[in-house]
Order: structure tokens, then C-alpha cells, then sequence
């Protein structure tokens, strides 16, 4: 299929080009597609601009997505005015000067214009990446240079000004547009810097020959998006992603869903579009099924989500481990502070719904009547003040979820489906479903994705790999690094320690490169240990193992505290539910530096190390038990660099910054 042919008013676009290899390192080059004879990895491919076309032909005036105005007015935009709007910004990026196969990137919180600015670089001809917003002005410049950004979209002065602090230092770079006011006095379009409003009044018309031109010319087996991986051992790569590993996995993700609908579904888009995750389902998962998405505030990690689920009160959502932990710690503070009558009626509620829960996952009988009575009555109640009244589907992902938090949700029929993914593998690849749930596993292989053990063990546990029509092209310029991670048979070398059962589901233990490997030789998967501490002590928020190479386990335990709501930054004080357990205690404690002023406390200490004496009960083995504990005097978090955008600890940051006290361990 070549260039633009109508059929039945759904513009198709591009082509599959020839190519020799699965893989590639260079945006230019085409690969081979794993389109198989039969079964969904048999659709016919797709291109970006396909999908747009055809949702706008079957709901045309939709609402594609809708944003707050100036008047905190939900402000709509159909499919249709989405398409117009992407089809003119592409025509302005041609005409600010993007070339074929060169980028455009994006260092700006969820908004329009960030859809918006992702759909025309690819209808341009170009490529589409995200810059975390947190991202240190020397990070970006690693992303914009590797990435030969041609145009770069910002949201305030504050990105922009990173942007200008290295604009001499990117030779491909030919425009920066700003989005939001307040404009820096150096943003004038003589100089290379643009107002979003300037350049969509800007005329187009001369370049709508090229604009044909390139749309024509894309090809399915390209390069249209690059996402940069967390960068935790050395600088983060560029995984090369294609038009058909977007449009096809988003398809095969939303087929695993209960009962997604078409043109009914609504989403709060939220986690950061750099992270593949939220493209895959935000952008194009939204594409595929006409869904409505509502943009949060760019608060909305630091308390403002909820309302924003209140008012908009979505069908589906899925949201990392930490973001569920925080509502979890919430409804426990509310619940702390309830009379006993009322504190009585939950218990029983969430008792009953959780059990419901746990004979489904045994194969028991479930058609209770306490359960039908206690979901239409009483927990109805709870799920509209969270906003998910109409939620179908709650998903989490980029992190290991705590059981507990997972049982917790489970109690206000509110189960939380697992899905597991990477860059590499265009988001997701296996998922949980409503029929095929524990508290373990990450799910089955999505339809057409197949998942296996490389080099296993006498306990079938090895580095888990990965097939499919969803496989990544290849790392942008590392020919290396795409050979170590992809196979000649096409398999994806995770890096991830695991295993799958008999029914096909995957499980993951750890990660190669984290696996801690003791003195004694000892292989030891941390996030397995570091849950069962979690699991003992609510209080704690985050626990890091540590003893690769040492004679002994060790562990860096923080406590909960409340975050600055402006700046991401853990306060001194702590939350409503670690107050309660000081109180417990004996000890009148509302601030963690007066917990660590005082020696630090005592009962504390008793209190935490008591509850890893539980947690090593219940070790796998001698070797991975916890032998000392620090207590620091502040918890991890993105401003402080032991998190990353989706809030995953990173341990070489986190063991590098507290040196001085782990050695303090082994003397």
C-alpha cells in the first residue's frame, strides 16, 4: 500500500517498507514486522496518522480530550478539532525546519499541546520524545543531542531556561516553543524562541506540499517515537519504537481490558508522557478506543489527584504503586480518626469484599449476598468519595506493588490489576485480568506476545524474555546495546529475574543487575526482601537492602512524612498514621526530627527492629536475613534524586549518598 488512498473516508497513510532485519539502530531504516498468519499479531498494520483518520472517521465529534481554561473551566476538543489541530502544528514544525527522521521533544507536564505537539512531529515525518520535567539541564542535553532534536516544546520558564542554558551545544536544534506564560524576555521568534499562540496563527500554506509529501512517504516500519529509558547505569538509551509497536500493542492492551468500550471510556492522564507507560495507554491506547482523557493539575502528585478523579470520575486508570499507597494512607488516617460504630461497619464491609475476592482467585463459590449488599450500600459510597464510581478498571505498574496495599484496595471492591512492561517492550506486555488474579504474578503474555525463562535454574527462575509484535526497533546510535538486548531470534533480554508456572503466568523475583550477591555467594532478590520489612511495618516508606559483596544483609529504612505540596519535598512531619503508631508506642512524636534527636528514640528503634525480627521469620534463608538497620532523618524523593519520574528508588543514587552509613555497618 502506497501513499493515500481513500477508503471509505478513512485516509490511509503510509506503508510497510522493505526491510532485511528486526532490528535497527538508525531512525531511518526500516525493520521486519512479526506479522504472523493468524490470531491478533495478524492484524494489518497500522500507521499513527491510520489510527487518528479512522477514529475520526467512526466519532468525529467525540471528546477526544479536555483541559481547564484560564477560568478552571473544562474546556473540550473533539477528534475532529484534534486532527486539525495536529495536521497545523505538523505543517509548523516542517516549516520551523524538522527534517525527516529528526525530533521533536517535549520537556512539559500532560497537556493538549503535548498530544498535540506528539501526533504532528509523527504526521511530519519526524519523530516524537519526552523530557522528564525533573530532568537537570545537563540530563536534557543528553536527550536533546542524542536524540537530534530539531524543535523543542516547553511548558513554563523554567524548562526553558534549561533549554537555553544549552541551546549552544546542540548544533540540530532550530526552535524552542514555549506554551505557558510568563515568557522570559529572550523568547522572540527572530532569535529561534516561540509562543505556542504565535505559531498557530502562523501560515502554513507554502509548506502543504511537503506536508502531502511527507505523509506519504511514512513507513509503518519506522521510527516515529523514542522514549529514554531511567539511565540508573550510565547515560539512559533511546529505545527506537514504530508506528506498528505503538498501534498494535495499544490494541493488543486494550483487548486484555474488561469490556472496554468505544467511545465510552474516560482516563485522567497524569504520569509523565516521557514514561512509556502513560504514552502507550494516555495517547495511543485513547486513539484506539475513542476514549475521553481529562488532563490533572500539574499538582497532581502532591495532593490534588483526588479531586480531580472527583470531578471527572474515569472508567479505567492506571497509576504507579506509590500513587495507590498514597490514597491507601489516606483512607487509613480517616478511618484512624472514625467512631467505633462507624470503624466497626467498615471492618465487617471490607472483610466480607475481601474474602469475596480471595474465593474468586481459589475457584470458591462467590455469589454472596453480603457481598451484593455491601458493594450496592455501603461501599459504593466510599468509591464515589474517592472518585472512582465508575471506575472498571484500576492497573498499576513500573514498580512491585506491596500485597498488602493490593488487599487493602481489594477490601473496597477495588481490585488492582498488575501490568508489567518496559520501554523495549512499547509498555505493556503481560497483564492481569479480572479471570486470572493472586497477589504474585504480573499476568499472562498479552494476545500475540510470548514470554519465556532464558538459562533457568534448578528452580526454573532466570532472566525473563520477551516476543512480539511490540518489540522495540533497537537503542538510537548503540549498536552494542541493541545487540546485548536483542537476540537473533528476537527475544528481549530483560533483565529481569523470574519465572512463569504452568498456566503461562509470569512472575518476577528481581533484577539481574540489582540482585545482590552476598560474600557467600548468595543470590538474593532485594525487592522481595524489602517488601516483607513494608509488610511488617506500615510506618516505613521505604526500606533498601543492601550487602552485594558483604558478608551480611543490611537495610536503609525511612519513615513516612508528609510532602511539600509545591516543591516534592518530604516535610519534617510525619503522617497522620506514623503519629499514631509513635503514640502506640509511648512516645508523643509529630515531627521525624525529633524521632532522631532523641538518639534516636529508643521505642523506635525497638519498634522497627521487632518488626524485621518478623520479616526474617519468614527469609527464604539464613542468608537473607536482615542483620543491622539505619534509621534516616529523611524520607527518598524526586527533589532529592533517590526517585526517579515514576518514583522507583534508585539504588545507586541512594547507596552512594548514604556511604558513610552503610560502611559504618561492616566495621
Amino acid at each position: 500500500m502506497s501513499g493515500l488512498i481513500k477508503m471509505e473516508k478513512f485516509e490511509r497513510v503510509g506503508r510497510v517498507l522493505p526491510a532485511e532485519s528486526f532490528t535497527s539502530i538508525d531512525p531511518a531504516e526500516p525493520v521486519k514486522l512479526r506479522v504472523t498468519k493468524e490470531g491478533i499479531a495478524s492484524l494489518e498494520p497500522l500507521s499513527v496518522p491510520d489510527l487518528l483518520n479512522r477514529t475520526v472517521r467512526d466519532f468525529p465529534d467525540h471528546v477526544a480530550m479536555a483541559y481547564k481554561n484560564a477560568q478552571k473551566v473544562w474546556q473540550p476538543i473533539t477528534y475532529t478539532e484534534y486532527r486539525d489541530r495536529v495536521h497545523k502544528m505538523a505543517k509548523v514544525f516542517i516549516k520551523l525546519g524538522l527534517e525527516p527522521h529528526y525530533t521533536v521533544s517535549v520537556l512539559a507536564f500532560n497537556s493538549p499541546e503535548w498530544y498535540i505537539s506528539e501526533l504532528a512531529a509523527i504526521h511530519a515525518g519526524g519523530i516524537i520524545t519526552g523530557v522528564y520535567t525533573t530532568n537537570s539541564a545537563e540530563s536534557t542535553h543528553h536527550v536533546l543531542e542524542s536524540s537530534r532534536s530539531n524543535i523543542v516544546i516547553v511548558d513554563d520558564a523554567k524548562q526553558m531556561e534549561k533549554v537555553y542554558s544549552i541551546r549552544s551545544r546542540l548544533p540540530h536544534l532550530k526552535a524552542v516553543i514555549q506554551t505557558l506564560p510568563p515568557y522570559a524576555p529572550y523568547v522572540k521568534k527572530e532569535d529561534g524562541y516561540y509562543r505556542w499562540s504565535e505559531v498557530e496563527e502562523m501560515n502554513t500554506d507554502d509548506v502543504e506540499e511537503e506536508f502531502r509529501n511527507r505523509l506519504a512517504d511514512i513507513g509503518i516500519n519506522r521510527c516515529c517515537c523514542l522514549v529514554y529509558t531511567s539511565g540508573t547505569v550510565g547515560h539512559p538509551k533511546g529505545v527506537m519504537l514504530s508506528h506498528d509497536n505503538l498501534t498494535w500493542d495499544s490494541y493488543t492492551i486494550g483487548k486484555r481490558l474488561d469490556q472496554i468500550q468505544s467511545g465510552q471510556e474516560v482516563l485522567v492522564s497524569f504520569l509523565p508522557l516521557s514514561h512509556v507507560a502513560a504514552q502507550i495507554v494516555d495517547i495511543f491506547l485513547a486513539l484506539q478506543f475513542a476514549v475521553t482523557v481529562y488532563f490533572a493539575d500539574r499538582d497532581a502528585l502532591k495532593g490534588s489527584l483526588i479531586t480531580t478523579l472527583q470531578e471527572v470520575k474515569p472508567t479505567r486508570m492506571l497509576a504507579v504503586p506509590r500513587v495507590y499507597e498514597k490514597i491507601y494512607e489516606k483512607m487509613l488516617a480517616v478511618g484512624a480518626q472514625s467512631g467505633s460504630v462507624k470503624k466497626m461497619i467498615s471492618t465487617w464491609a471490607k472483610s466480607v469484599t475481601l474474602q469475596h475476592y480471595l474465593n474468586m482467585i481459589e475457584g470458591k463459590p462467590t455469589n454472596s449476598w453480603q457481598y451484593r449488599f455491601v458493594r450496592n450500600f455501603l461501599l459504593s459510597k466510599v468509591k464515589d468519595a474517592l472518585g472512582f464510581g465508575r471506575i472498571i478498571t484500576l492497573a498499576t505498574g513500573a514498580a512491585p506493588m506491596d500485597p498488602e496495599t493490593k488487599k487493602y484496595f481489594m477490601s473496597l471492591d477495588l481490585p488492582i490489576m498488575d501490568a508489567f512492561g518496559m520501554s523495549e517492550t512499547s509498555g505493556g506486555h503481560t497483564v492481569t485480568a479480572p479471570d486470572s488474579y493472586n497477589f504474585s504474578t504480573v499476568g499472562k503474555a498479552l494476545g500475540g506476545c510470548e514470554a519465556r525463562v532464558d538459562n533457568p535454574d534448578q528452580n526454573g527462575h532466570g532472566e525473563l524474555c520477551f516476543r512480539g509484535r511490540n518489540i522495540m526497533m533497537g537503542y538510537i546510535g548503540e549498536a552494542d546495546k541493541t545487540k546485548e538486548a536483542l537476540d537473533e531470534d528476537g527475544w528481549l533480554h530483560s533483565g529481569d529475574i523470574g519465572y512463569t508456572d504452568e498456566h503461562g503466568y509470569v512472575y518476577i523475583t528481581g533484577r539481574l543487575k540489582e540482585l545482590i550477591i552476598t560474600a557467600g555467594g548468595e543470590n538474593i532478590p532485594p525487592v522481595h526482601v524489602e517488601n516483607l520489612v513494608k509488610n511488617e511495618l506500615l510506618q516505613v516508606s521505604n526500606a533498601l537492602l543492601i550487602g552485594d559483596k558483604r558478608k551480611f544483609l543490611t537495610m536503609l529504612i525511612t519513615l513516612k512524612t508528609n510532602i511539600n505540596v509545591d516543591s516534592g519535598e518530604p516535610k519534617d512531619d510525619l503522617t497522620p498514621e506514623t503519629i499514631a503508631w509513635c503514640k502506640e508506642l509511648g512516645v508523643e512524636y509529630t515531627k521525624l526530627s525529633q524521632i532522631i534527636a532523641a538518639g534516636p528514640c529508643p521505642k523506635v528503634l525497638q519498634a522497627i527492629q521487632e518488626g524485621i525480627d518478623r520479616a526474617n521469620k519468614k527469609a527464604i534463608s539464613n542468608a537473607q536475613k536482615i542483620q543491622k538497620f539505619a534509621l534516616l532523618s529523611k524520607d527518598f524523593s524526586v527533589p532529592g534524586g533517590e526517585l526517579g519520574p515514576t518514583l522507583k528508588v534508585k539504588r545507586n543514587i541512594v547507596m552512594d549518598k548514604y556511604k558513610d552509613v552503610i560502611e559504618k555497618f561492616y566495621v
